[in-house]
């Protein structure tokens, strides 16, 4: 299986909310590089601690994160999608952006993601501090 093909079924499973097919996608020591200097932000490892983050964005947005891709496209091991992110939140703007997200996969599963925002400090400002 590709490499955009295993990021393809992670964007399939995030969209219908499977958490555990999202899992599956995961190797174990993948690791969640968050950027930013906000509550959400930092290195999240393993399929748990990734879910438990994802978990945090549904928790803190009522339920209104969204993500989308847009495109996506491979080279060897790696996969660039560029996507658009929304959330509301009280008290906040509203949330959304674009952004890229870099994916590399290794024996069918993602092991490492990196995000880019499109405006980090409107997104650190959106999330707050712990």
């Amino acid at each position: 299986m590709s490499a955009i093909d295993v990021v393809g079924q992670y964007g399939a499973a995030m969209a219908a909310g499977d958490m555990e097919a999202l899992a599956a996608t995961f190797h174990p020591d993948a690791v969640w590089h968050q950027p930013g200097a906000n509550q959400v932000s930092g290195d999240h490892v393993g399929p748990d601690a990734i879910l438990a983050h994802l978990g945090r964005f549904m928790e803190l947005s009522g339920s209104t994160f969204a993500l989308e891709t847009e495109s996506a496209t491979e080279s060897g091991d790696l996969v660039s999608a560029t996507v658009r992110f929304r959330a509301q939140r009280a008290g906040q703007e509203d949330l959304d952006q674009h952004g890229v997200d870099v994916f590399r996969v290794a024996d069918g599963r993602i092991v490492e993601i990196w995000l880019m925002s499109e405006d980090q400090d409107a997104e650190d400002r959106f999330w707050g501090k712990a």
